[in-house]
């Protein structure tokens, strides 16, 4: 017999434990109850490829909030289970123990699963990918008997792994398939910049790489062979090529997927297709202001810290809606990269200081249009521009080039571009 909540959180992430103090945030005085897959208190995955990787931070930190948090709210944790089913007829979820938990309403915040490879010899010893603080540790206690990493996909997770590790002194390569790192997120200027960045620190970039097959002696990894043939030899492997959205339960429930995006579909209160069940975070395809209305996943914290909010909200009686500007941050060596909006689409980039000076932003337009911003250690072009990427506004690209000029100078002359 399954117990009944007023409200069912799946995932134990950001979204998902910002859904549950937030609800209490706005008053909401029904039963919570906050189901993850993994063990113990949510807590913060971004450290995971950087400042947790590298021993700085320890995890008692990376904790959202500390136990007394969730007994004070009363906010039930049930740790370590798996959602495997959702039945929108008896509203209720089975969990992978057997166990059910009965729901008035479901928000669905279990995110994604790092994407692993498919080609010989992927499931070799030594083979990792970067999503939970149990990856991470056992990355760290296989260190020191290690000296070269391969590290396969060029993008945030994969260059932030890197960083971390050919600064304690490992040997490492990436491996990227398309022509540049980050080409998912960022322009050619910025890509240009992070490859110099990692090469002048000893760290190997292979572009336009693809991977055959992984060597191995004994069951454990060796090296990596390339389509062409190169083999580069090594005890490490750290893949970071995306993640598949979590939503099996929820598709085979009957709710409507996100299509080419992946995920589910959502609408602009975060409801799915399905009665009473709301998605939210990294497995939630929306249509989004910022994307000319197209349907988008955004794999942020603060897309779902936004979409949790909104959620919250509108279990508490009001009528709210997703519209906040997306942004982004990534830290390597001592870069810190800030960005503001969503790049892809732009017809034209306009670069703000020298890149030489290793600091500098990157400005996006299309037509015209200011759509993103690039920030490597230049927080006030950073906060600055957001607002020019929120009103959607024109601007001169001269004027935007130039570094004395601040771009908060820049709003009350910029124009609106019509929606």
């Amino acid at each position: 017999m399954a117990s009944t909540h007023d409200v069912v959180i799946v995932g134990a992430g950001h979204g998902g434990a910002q859904v549950a103090a937030a609800l209490r945030q706005h008053g909401f005085t029904g039963s919570v109850t906050l189901v993850g897959d993994e063990p113990g208190l949510p807590y913060e995955r971004p450290p995971l490829s950087k400042d947790y990787l590298s021993g700085e931070t320890p995890f008692e930190r990376l904790l959202i909030h500390p136990p007394a948090f969730w007994r004070d709210r009363d906010v039930e944790v049930r740790s370590g289970r798996r959602v495997i089913e959702v039945d929108p007829r008896e509203h209720r979820v089975v969990c992978d123990d057997g166990s059910m938990i009965g729901y008035s309403h479901l928000v669905w915040a279990a995110g994604g699963a790092a994407r692993t490879l498919s080609c010989p010899g992927h499931d070799l010893r030594g083979v990792y990918t970067v999503r939970t603080v149990a990856d991470s540790d056992r990355i760290r206690a296989e260190l020191p008997a290690v000296t070269r990493v391969v590290v396969i996909g060029g993008g945030y997770i994969g260059l932030e792994a890197a960083a971390v590790l050919g600064s304690a002194g490992k040997h490492v390569t990436v491996v990227e398939a398309q022509d540049r790192v980050l080409a998912r997120v960022a322009g050619v200027q910025l890509a240009r910049f992070y490859e110099n960045e990692h090469r002048a620190r000893g760290v190997g970039i292979r572009l336009g790489a693809t991977v055959e097959c992984l060597e191995g002696n004994d069951s454990r990894v060796a090296g990596v062979r390339l389509a062409d043939g190169e083999l580069l030899p090594c005890e490490l492997v750290i893949v970071g090529i995306g993640i598949a959205p979590s939503v099996g339960p929820l598709l085979a429930a009957g709710a409507q997927d996100g299509g080419r995006v992946g995920g589910v579909a959502v609408d602009k209160s975060c409801h799915t297709t399905l009665p009473d069940v709301f998605a939210i975070g990294d497995c939630a395809a929306h249509r989004n202001h910022f994307a000319d209305g197209e349907l988008i996943r955004l794999e942020s914290v603060q897309n779902a810290n936004d979409q949790a909010a909104v959620v919250a909200r509108t279990l508490c009686g009001e009528d709210a809606e997703y519209d906040a500007v997306p942004w982004f941050w990534s830290k390597q060596y001592d870069l810190r990269l800030q960005t503001a909006g969503l790049s892809s689409g732009h017809d034209q980039s306009v670069v703000r200081g020298d890149p030489a000076t290793r600091r500098f932003s990157v400005v996006y337009l299309r037509d015209g249009v200011v759509v993103a911003l690039d920030c490597v250690n230049a927080v006030k072009d950073y906060v600055q521009g957001k607002k020019l990427v929120t009103g959607r506004l024109w601007v001169d690209p001269a004027t935007l080039a130039d570094p004395a000029v601040a771009l908060k100078d820049l709003t009350p002359s910029a124009t609106a571009a019509p929606h």
